[in-house]
């Protein structure tokens, strides 16, 4: 039994870190990237443009990028908190 649990740990991924950023749709239809901490990310017109940004952010390190699960509406959280310092 200690071999099984063994051969487990083994062969569990290295690391656990998330990605970096979420990449999803937004209510009003437009894409949406949030970074896990919530301190960089905006509003985009299409996907292709919101990826783009996500990709320059972390210097195009696909692991940094992850998509929201289809149906899933991202909400952008600085604006819904409506915090007066949005650059």
């Amino acid at each position: 039994m200690a071999n099984a649990q063994q051969r487990r740990q083994f062969s569990a991924p290295l690391t656990t870190r998330p990605a970096r950023f979420t990449v999803g749709r937004a209510k009003g239809g437009g894409w949406i990237v949030q970074d896990r901490e919530g301190l960089v990310g905006g509003l985009f017109v299409n996907e292709a443009a919101a990826l783009h940004f996500a990709a320059e952010e972390c210097n195009h390190n696909p692991a940094d990028i992850c998509r929201a699960a289809t149906g899933t509406v991202l909400d952008f959280a600085p604006l819904a908190r409506g915090a007066g310092n949005i650059h």
